[in-house]
């Protein structure tokens, strides 16, 4: 019965943030700008006047908003205005494609709906209209701006009422400062990760002759945030063109470039990293990312381990009968606390 209703229970939630998605991503991004900005608003506030100290912590969350969403936008309408200029070089690969089809013994029917299904034309419209999806979440920048700017104010007195509720509710205040230390912790482990593979993947296309190679870079350092599979997106558009300027034997390399460069650093270093930083398993870090991306959309990608991490502080952290489950959502021992001290 117990399982039965928190089942129902976890439906009824999961089905109102779906419902909720595009208030309650912006809201936890905002949240968690917030939370990354905290030590800088507490180390300033020593030196300076509370206001000052606020003013300056806001200008830089603005600044680091505005120029993320900056670069995604430019790296998309790049590679957007630079694939039709490679509308020969792409009917030259595909005829070859249904040439080598041919060649091996496929029907020629087949060839034809092979052929039929590449059209840089319907390529350049999907990029097309990522950017215009794109262009529609900057408009949520407001709306994420206005959210940080209060919650950075009310931040000031934020650490005093934690301090007067910890005396009612001490697990669910130490729970909620454990998800502030381990999305702090996060995000730092991927921005560490993400600037190391932003560089040898751009010095690796400059030097195989890939177009817009800086601009391939910064999109990796980007997608590092999205966990496990992040570098399969950012692997797309220089691979078609690598494919498109120098034949599949430049996209092959490029590809293997990537995978020996990010799957390792990003599918087996990171995540193992990133795993004993926060406590969450690769499993479960894998999962997150699945689960979160089909709650809230595009963006849950980005925030699948603080996401994972809040409901880990509200659900385990929070209660003390659900400390056995640490370790199994871990993958790590937890001391334990009968156990003598030597």
């Amino acid at each position: 019965m117990l399982v039965l209703v928190g089942l129902a229970a976890a439906t009824i939630v999961i089905a109102g943030l779906r419902g909720i998605a595009d208030i309650f991503a912006p809201l936890f991004l905002a949240l968690i700008l917030t939370v990354l900005a905290h030590p800088l608003r507490r180390w300033l506030g020593k030196k300076m006047p509370s206001w000052v100290a606020s003013t300056v912590c806001i200008a830089v969350v603005y600044i680091g908003v505005v120029l993320f969403a900056l670069a995604v936008l430019v790296s998309v309408a790049r590679f957007a205005t630079l694939l039709p200029t490679y509308a020969d070089e792409f009917t030259s690969r595909l005829d070859d494609l249904t040439k080598w089809l041919k060649d091996v013994g496929v029907d020629q029917a087949q060839i034809e709906k092979v052929g039929s299904s590449f059209d840089i034309g319907q390529l350049s419209g999907f990029i097309a209209d990522l950017l215009g999806e794109l262009m529609g979440l900057v408009s949520n920048l407001f709306f994420i701006l206005a959210l940080v700017l209060f919650m950075t104010v009310d931040g000031t007195s934020f650490p005093r009422q934690l301090e007067r509720a910890r005396a009612a509710k001490p697990a669910i205040i130490e729970g909620l400062e454990d998800f502030a230390h381990g999305t702090r912790r996060y995000l730092g482990v991927a921005t560490v990760f993400g600037l190391i593979v932003a560089v040898l993947d751009t010095a690796a296309l400059v030097i195989l002759g890939v177009p817009l190679a800086l601009t391939w870079g910064l999109l990796a350092f980007i997608t590092n945030y999205i966990p496990n599979i992040g570098f399969v997106i950012g692997l797309i558009p220089p691979a078609i063109l690598a494919l498109l300027e120098g034949g599949p034997s430049l996209m092959l390399a490029v590809i293997a470039v990537y995978c020996v460069l990010n799957v390792v650093i990003q599918s087996v270093i990171q995540p193992k990293v990133v795993g004993d930083a926060v406590g969450l398993s690769t499993t479960l870090s894998f999962f997150s990312l699945i689960f979160w991306t089909w709650v809230i959309g595009p963006l849950g990608a980005i925030l699948a381990i603080p996401l994972t991490l809040f409901a880990k502080a509200l659900l385990v952290d929070a209660d003390p009968d659900t400390k056995w489950l640490r370790p199994l959502i871990s993958n790590q021992d937890e001391p334990d606390a009968e156990a003598p001290v030597t």
